[in-house]
């Protein structure tokens, strides 16, 4: 049995959300060195080879679930990644972001998240979703509250405690 799937493109005014691309790596592999990126995202700094996996997990996603996430595109440069994450050992499908730091400060967080949110409640029907932030994280808690979300109470993640944040669904008739 053959497996097909296909990643949509989603383009806002600034930014573009694409499957992962071979070109990303070295984007992403510099981001997962960043300590104050992967800070917020598990606290370890990954490797190139890790980074890979990564675009292949993401890929491997949306395979599986028909959802995953997405590389940010600004300018033509890999700015970062954004969409619904959802492992295995994840209790609901997460809206996650993670930009490269040179990026941060603009907006793009949370234009993109929300592109994606409203893309995946229009595709998949979600009512709402969820995304789990340390609480120390206060970047990412303005970009959910940009977002409309709601703190509701804590997740456990593979050995950390996140503050559990609900999103609305879009208003229905939002362009997807």
């Amino acid at each position: 049995m053959e497996t097909v799937f296909q990643i949509p493109t989603l383009r806002t005014d600034r930014l573009t959300l694409r499957a992962f691309r071979p070109s990303d790596l070295d984007g992403l592999a510099a981001m997962n060195a960043d300590v104050e990126v992967r800070r917020w995202l598990g606290g370890r700094l990954l490797s190139r080879e890790e980074s890979w996996g990564l675009m292949e997990a993401s890929l491997g996603q949306w395979a599986l679930r028909g959802y995953g996430l997405f590389a940010v595109e600004v300018e033509g440069c890999f700015a970062g990644r954004i969409g619904i994450l959802h492992p295995a050992d994840w209790p609901e499908p997460e809206l996650a972001w993670g930009m490269v730091q040179s990026f941060w400060g603009r907006g793009l967080a949370t234009e993109a998240a929300a592109r994606a949110r409203d893309w995946a409640c229009a595709t998949y029907g979600f009512e709402g979703l969820a995304s789990f932030i340390l609480s120390e994280n206060l970047r990412s808690r303005r970009v959910a509250e940009k977002l409309g979300a709601v703190r509701q109470g804590k997740v456990e993640l593979r050995g950390m405690v996140a503050d559990r944040w609900v999103h609305p669904a879009p208003e229905r008739g939002v362009v997807t």
